[in-house]
């Protein structure tokens, strides 16, 4: 029976209300599988793609939720994860050991993987989490940028500290950690970057201003980067997933099971990827969600307001995802 290689935690402690960076250093070790000698080591075998075996990923954000499907069903096909989370509750606040817990189901299954417990929110814990990656694995093929917290409330009574906070977390965390690996990426002219959107930001939802300006400025930021990358085999998608999690446990429907939304990941991390889509993955239905311009209206350079306004009925009835589009047509 092959060892099981493992991952240890060398002078730092999981869990700690601060990430220093300096301080992460991992080895790896091997064990034996504990759980069902060769017969679970073929059947983990079996499961593994060539796509992901011994790929290196980053996901951030997979102490719980939909990060930790994430997690699991890659290290489940042979990818090398590092897991990433620092363990705080939904706000952001806080600290806790769930990265060494996804960590040790992986390991219990055969995979290989290490915890990192870093804030995507600050620049040098972000490139400390990359480092990791590269001390542990000797480079990075894949990033995951799962990370979120909520701070919801009104436009008129959110504050700016929290508006901040969440775009910290989503927007900036998300450029932090894919910058950090982005040279890495165009150096072997390959990579796979996914950015976590959300309905709430292509759509909007009630309540969450600060949590939807982050998750449309991530689609800014793909349509950018899908160009950037590009041209060094880098694809960047991004994700707009729906289901039952500590962030959404409030809501008043059932969103269905993180493990239904991770294939869609897979598929985003693959070798036949896209490039520059947004997938929706919601209770087990998927869709690509587009930006779109219809074919409009011609009105000339010398238009007046006037005139303008006696098409806008012709205007919207051009655009037949419009309420009143039927209306006016």
């Amino acid at each position: 029976m092959s060892p099981i290689l493992t991952a240890t935690r060398l002078n730092s402690s999981p869990g700690s209300p601060s990430c220093n960076p300096a301080a992460h250093r991992y080895t790896l070790s091997a064990r034996d599988n504990k759980n069902g000698g060769e017969a679970a080591d073929q059947q983990y075998a079996e499961r593994i793609i060539s796509d992901f075996k011994n790929k290196v990923v980053i996901v951030t954000g997979a102490g719980r939720g939909l990060g930790r499907s994430h997690a699991l069903e890659f290290a489940s096909r042979g990818a090398r994860v590092v897991v990433n989370d620092l363990g705080g509750a939904v706000d952001g606040t806080g600290t806790g050991n769930t990265a060494q817990a996804v960590v040790d189901e992986i390991v219990d299954a055969g995979g290989i993987a290490i915890a990192n417990t870093c804030s995507v929110a600050e620049p040098q814990q972000a490139q400390a989490i990359v480092d990791d990656a590269v001390t542990a694995f000797g480079t990075v093929d894949i990033v995951v940028n799962n990370a979120g917290i909520l701070r919801d409330k009104t436009f008129a009574n959110v504050t700016f500290e929290n508006f901040q906070a969440v775009l910290d977390v989503h927007l900036m965390g998300s450029v932090y950690v894919t910058r950090a690996a982005w040279p890495i990426l165009s150096a072997k002219q390959w990579g796979r970057v996914v950015l976590t959107s959300s309905g709430s930001g292509i759509f909007g939802n009630f309540g969450q201003a600060n949590y939807a300006a982050a998750k449309m400025a991530l689609v800014g930021l793909m349509n950018v980067l899908r160009l950037e990358g590009g041209r060094k085999g880098i694809r960047v998608n991004c994700l707009a997933p729906g289901a039952t999690t500590r962030m959404t446990q409030n809501l008043d429907r059932n969103r269905g099971r993180p493990s239904s939304v991770s294939p869609a990941v897979l598929y985003l991390c693959s070798e036949n990827a896209p490039n520059g889509i947004i997938l929706q993955a919601v209770g087990g239905s998927y869709a690509i969600v587009e930006t779109r311009i219809t074919s409009g209206i011609s009105l000339g350079e010398d238009v007046t307001y006037e005139e303008f306004l006696s098409h806008v009925d012709e205007l919207i009835a051009d655009d037949e995802f419009h309420p009143h589009a039927d209306r006016l047509r």
